[in-house]
Formats: C-alpha cells, sequence, structure tokens
C-alpha cells in the first residue's frame, strides 16, 4: 500500500497533521478508534466517506514513521 497517494500533510489544515487527503481526518485520529477498539467496519460505517483503502493507509503511515524512528542512549 502506497500511503503517499492517500495521506497529506498542510499546515493550513489541522496545524499540518498528516490527514485523509480530501477530508480533515487525522491519520492519529483513526489510529486512535483502532486502538479502542474499533473495527474497520465500525469506522467505515460511522465515516461513510472513507474507505478500507484509507484505513490502510494510516496504518502504513504509522508504520513507516514508527520504522523510521531512532532512539539514542544518553549518556550520564
Amino acid at each position: 500500500m502506497n500511503w503517499k497517494r492517500l495521506i497529506t500533510l498542510d499546515p493550513n489544515i489541522l496545524v499540518g497533521k498528516p490527514i485523509i487527503k480530501g477530508t480533515r481526518l487525522s491519520v492519529e485520529f483513526i489510529i486512535d478508534l483502532l486502538a479502542q477498539g474499533w473495527s474497520e467496519e465500525e469506522i467505515l460505517k460511522n465515516y461513510p466517506g472513507l474507505e478500507s483503502k484509507h484505513i490502510q493507509a494510516c496504518l502504513g503511515y504509522a508504520s513507516d514513521i514508527l520504522r523510521s524512528e531512532r532512539v539514542y542512549p544518553l549518556t550520564v
């Protein structure tokens, strides 16, 4: 899944948080719904403008961000 076609960052929408193109729904919001136990079916039912590919794009975006995260130890 190429999330880059479906996720965008615009500083004029939700202060630049990544959103699903054409909506004001942030990736964070969709991931939070999934973390709260919402099923894909529940999300699609409550947000009729969304499709399964949008949820997959949110997960792909989150996966790529986490994969690129680096943690460096602090020396004391």
